[in-house]
């Protein structure tokens, strides 16, 4: 008899399971002593509630009672949603792509009861096709190897995992780092460029934010421009609502995989606002306030969080929200071929029309919401919001940042002070990861820059130094992806890479660079270099996949500028100290002799004040806006 487990769980994506005819556990010890008592393979089956392909799956096998009962008579069966348990996601997505060459969600993989993986891949069809095995022959053919072949596959296992081991006991660099590693990424990147719709690389493309900040630090306006230009055609973009698709499956940013992840938003608004401070067009900051509005309508939850996605399909069909028919008032000079007589705007909306589009639209149902708060892609908006707000003279913006910032220090929050990975219908669940630390404690620092309170730069301090203890490798540098203390799985990885958020250890590395130069501490920027030398020797390989450890690095290399300003932040001197665009210096707000940077710098008659200082030397105060342009 079929003992679905799922309904207790948190996660949609596992929810969404929960009626399936398959004997479903969620990942832990019930599951693996079971596989360990009745000697069978262990089927993980992850994904997440945004993913067209894993529904597309369920719908076609796990649904099916013929596969289902093949999957409980020889299996134990685990679901496992990657959003919320991003560790086991990362270790066996190794795995899959080790056996296979390439990855993707849904993810299937057969472990021994041991948790070492043994084979894998991505989807499989009810019905052989296009050279792919049914799933029911996989999993008949998996059986039989189980039962009559089992020495060769606890090899298999064996080498595989050790494998896996080796790939997370990287070295670190002993050559020095030099502003070369820059300069041959930036090569890298123009010859990965696409010169007509920029990006990088064909079809499909992912927005690539993080190597867009990378760019526009160093100066090539040329590829940013064309980058952000062409994705905010229309089509990615959401020309009527706001917001952005997660990928487009062809080079013209046109057709997209319709999902909107809360990640992708946060990580573009900023880009996009940076591309109109250095760049000039108002087209950008339009943008980055159209997907702010759309955060704050779509994915706004009570208490302050932000839910994690939206999905691809409304009603099981993709897109169905986001197109529109032929009959619909959209001009047809705006409309551009999708599937099934429906269509994508793409084009200019004058403000009217956007409106009267979107009040239709509201009118149709809307795909489902996954309404989990992830700490690491809160954080990346509380960042965005920040920044944003006081950028765009929007208190609505920092308002919605301070109560964000509520949010991930009380219930996402432990009594002890550590970050939960996930948070749903009032439940925590799941110890945070390093990119949960990372994150947030950007995002209090940015907080701390737009409100001038000092709380948001102390608690910033707090988690850094938290995510030293909990994730350091102090043999090797660097950090790992989990904690010390946490679950042990058959590999403690470290990721270094953007995947596609920026990596724990790239965004820790920029937090406590940051930080260093605040508190004038040595010891945090020594545990950022610790990163860059374990990824120095990957860079010149393949920069795009390590964007943000560039921006990380760019820091590292640029001159130090440091900003103590007296007084509030909406003061005139301190709004004209914060308005260029300047990725590499680093502000704290005082007085404060807490603060080493602050220390003995105090208004001047009473006046509010900033003093530009490079290592803590400092020059005379500026009390009038126009002294800080000499």
């Amino acid at each position: 008899m079929c003992v679905n487990r799922l309904a207790g769980e948190t996660s949609p994506y596992l929810l969404q399971h929960a009626d399936n005819p398959v004997d479903w556990y969620a990942w832990g010890e019930e599951a693996f002593a079971r596989a360990r008592d009745e000697d069978k393979p262990i089927l993980l089956s992850i994904g997440y509630s945004a993913c067209h392909w894993c529904h597309v799956m369920e719908h076609e096998s796990f649904e099916d009672e013929a596969t289902a009962t093949l999957m409980n008579e020889h299996f134990v069966a685990i679901k496992v949603d990657r959003e919320e348990r991003p560790d086991v996601d990362a270790v066996y997505m190794d795995a899959v792509v080790g056996l296979t060459g390439s990855g993707g969600w849904p993810m299937t993989v057969f472990l021994t009861p041991e948790r070492e993986p043994f084979f894998g891949g991505t989807y499989f069809p009810p019905e052989a096709r296009h050279g792919l095995p049914s799933f029911r022959q996989v999993l008949n053919a998996v059986a039989e190897a189980w039962r009559d072949r089992r020495a060769e596959i606890g090899a298999q296992a064996g080498a595989l995992t050790e494998q896996l081991r080796r790939g997370a006991q990287t070295r670190p660099s002993a050559d020095p780092l030099t502003t070369g590693l820059l300069s041959s990424a930036v090569r890298g990147l123009r010859s990965q460029f696409d010169p007509v719709w920029g990006g990088f690389g064909g079809a499909p493309k992912f927005p690539p934010a993080p190597t867009l900040e990378f760019l526009l630090r160093r100066g090539e306006h040329e590829l940013v421009e064309k980058t952000l230009d062409s994705m905010a055609l229309g089509g990615m973009y959401d020309l009527v609502g706001g917001g952005f698709h997660r990928y487009s499956v062809d080079r013209e940013w046109l057709v997209p995989h319709f999902e909107k992840m809360l990640y992708d938003n946060a990580l573009l608004v900023p880009a996009y606002l940076h591309g109109w401070l250095v760049l000039g067009k108002d087209r950008y900051r339009e943008v980055a306030q159209e997907t702010l509005d759309y955060m704050l309508r779509e994915l706004r939850l009570p208490g302050g969080g932000l839910a994690s996605a939206q999905d691809a399909d409304t009603d099981g069909v993709e897109g169905l929200t986001f197109t529109w028919r032929e009959d619909d008032p959209v001009p047809r000079e705006l409309l551009r071929p999708f599937e099934h007589g429906r269509f994508i705007v793409r084009g200019e909306l004058d403000p009217d029309l956007r409106a009267r589009l979107l009040e239709l639209r509201e009118q149709r149902p809307k795909p489902l919401r996954d309404d989990k708060a992830i700490s690491s892609w809160n954080g990346l908006a509380l960042a965005a919001f920040s920044e944003a707000g006081r950028r765009l003279e929007r208190d609505d913006l920092v308002d919605a940042a301070r109560e964000l910032a509520g949010f991930l220090l009380g219930p996402l929050s432990t009594e002890g002070g550590r970050l939960f990975r996930t948070w749903r219908d009032g439940r925590a669940h799941t110890n945070g990861f390093l990119e949960d630390y990372a994150d947030v404690a950007n995002g209090l620092y940015e907080l701390h820059v737009a409100t001038g309170e000092l709380r948001w730069l102390n608690e910033s301090r707090r988690l850094a130094k938290l995510a030293i203890d909990l994730f350091a490798d102090d043999e090797r540098g660097g950090f790992f992806h989990t904690p010390a203390d946490g679950e042990q799985l058959v590999n403690r990885k470290k990721e270094l890479d953007d995947h596609p958020t920026p990596s724990g250890n790239s965004m820790l590395a920029y937090v406590l660079l940051r930080l260093a130069r605040v508190y004038g501490d040595d010891e945090l920027e020594k545990r950022a270099v610790s990163v860059f030398r374990l990824a120095a020797p990957m860079l010149p390989q393949a920069p795009s996949a390590f964007g943000h450890l560039l921006c990380a690095l760019d820091f590292h290399f640029s001159p130090p500028r440091e900003l103590a300003v007296i007084g509030p932040p909406d003061s005139e001197v301190a709004r004209a100290a914060l308005a260029p665009y300047e990725p590499n210096a680093v502000v704290a707000f005082g007085p404060s002799d807490d603060v080493p940077l602050l220390e003995g710098k105090g208004y001047v008659d009473g006046r509010p004040a900033v003093y530009v200082c490079e290592r803590f030397a400092c020059r005379a105060p500026v009390t009038e806006p126009a002294a800080l342009s000499g």
